[in-house]
């Protein structure tokens, strides 16, 4: 058998052997229950911030100041050494928590900037924001995006298609129909296709 053959030979093995996890129905369950939360949420979250528009005072005083700042700059910390430890052990956890080392950046930047406004410190909070909080964050953005494209660009060239990885938008959960979303020069062929169905059935 060619190389091509014996690849083709063991997708349709993988296929049989392994049932698809979107056809789990408990995975199907979980999967509306998650998008009712996720719309429960966002209608609740559009009313609280109604309220609090309305609600909250222009001006307030705080006793805990130092425990909020200082806690935050400790989860920084921990995300930080946590994201260094996947990164050193090439651990696919290192994708998640650099989304969540980049979060806490830009949150640590809006909170800097906006609760210093009209102090004496808003010219550092901006300098500080712009030349390095924000720039870090980008960097763990772009470097999770980065990570997420490789593997589908490496999962693409274990199932034999060819081409550059679309855009993350377009690639479906668990990479099924992964070849649909390509641009139509880097499909496999109608006949192709027909042919390892073929093959597959027989």
């Amino acid at each position: 058998m060619t190389h091509d053959e014996r690849r083709e030979l063991a997708r349709a093995l993988a296929a049989i052997d392994l049932p698809h996890p979107l056809l789990d129905p408990r995975l199907r369950r979980r999967r509306r229950f998650g998008l009712l939360i996720l719309t429960a949420c966002c209608i609740g979250l559009a009313g609280w911030i109604a309220i609090l528009l309305l609600t909250l005072p222009g001006h307030y005083t705080s006793t805990d100041w130092q425990t909020v700042w200082v806690g935050l700059d400790i989860a920084e910390l921990l995300a930080f050494a946590a994201t260094a430890w996947a990164a050193w052990h090439q651990r696919q956890v290192v994708i998640f928590l650099m989304i969540i080392t980049g979060t806490l950046l830009v949150c640590d930047a809006w909170f800097d900037v906006t609760l210093s406004y009209g102090s004496s410190d808003f010219t550092a909070s901006i300098l500080s924001a712009v030349l390095v909080e924000l720039p870090l964050a980008f960097l763990m953005f772009a470097a999770a995006r980065r990570l997420v494209r490789v593997s589908v660009q490496t999962l693409m060239q274990l199932s034999g298609v060819s081409g550059a990885a679309p855009p993350l938008w377009r690639v479906p959960l668990f990479a099924d129909g992964l070849e649909e979303c390509l641009p139509a020069r880097f499909r496999a062929p109608a006949d192709a296709v027909t042919a390892g169905n073929l093959r597959q059935s027989e």
